[in-house]
């Protein structure tokens, strides 16, 4: 692989991750989860460094994800710095510092997985991709935590 085609890589990935937090952001929960391979995988964790929850394929992620939003809720997610790795041309990794912050409404219903009204929070995601078929896909992505702050 030349350097342009690292390069391009490297570009079309970063346009990738901006498509995901500005679909969270729309809750655009479908098309979020189309970003990832069939099997893919989505595991944020506690800053402690324990699962907080873990989806495996679209659907699981298209529903779980989208149980933090719905009327009235308001998603903002911020992608930093990143760092991507191109292994080929058919695999990568990447990580990103991200800041997410999640509005609920008082009436909003809460569950064990999403207690509060409203979070803050500050971290990294690290992604794995593959590319087949002519397109980058998220097959795996992970998002530690170095902070996160609740209202309840």
């Amino acid at each position: 692989m030349d350097a342009v085609e690292r390069l391009t890589t490297i570009e079309e990935l970063r346009r990738l991750m901006a498509r995901y937090v500005r679909y969270a952001d729309h809750q655009r929960w479908q098309d979020l989860a189309n970003l990832f391979t069939p099997d893919g995988t989505f595991t944020p964790l506690k800053p402690d460094g324990s699962v907080w929850l873990r989806m495996e394929g679209k659907d699981a992620i298209a529903a779980t994800v989208g149980a933090s939003g719905g009327p009235g809720v308001t998603l903002v997610h911020h992608l930093f710095s990143d760092e991507i790795d191109v292994g080929s041309a058919t695999e990568a990794h990447g990580v990103w510092a991200m800041e997410d912050i999640v509005s609920r409404p008082d009436d909003a219903p809460t569950s064990e997985d999403i207690p509060f009204r409203s979070m803050h929070g500050f971290g990294h995601y690290h992604a794995r991709f593959v590319k087949a078929g002519g397109s980058w896909r998220i097959a795996e992505l992970r998002q530690t935590r170095v902070r996160l702050d609740f209202t309840y």
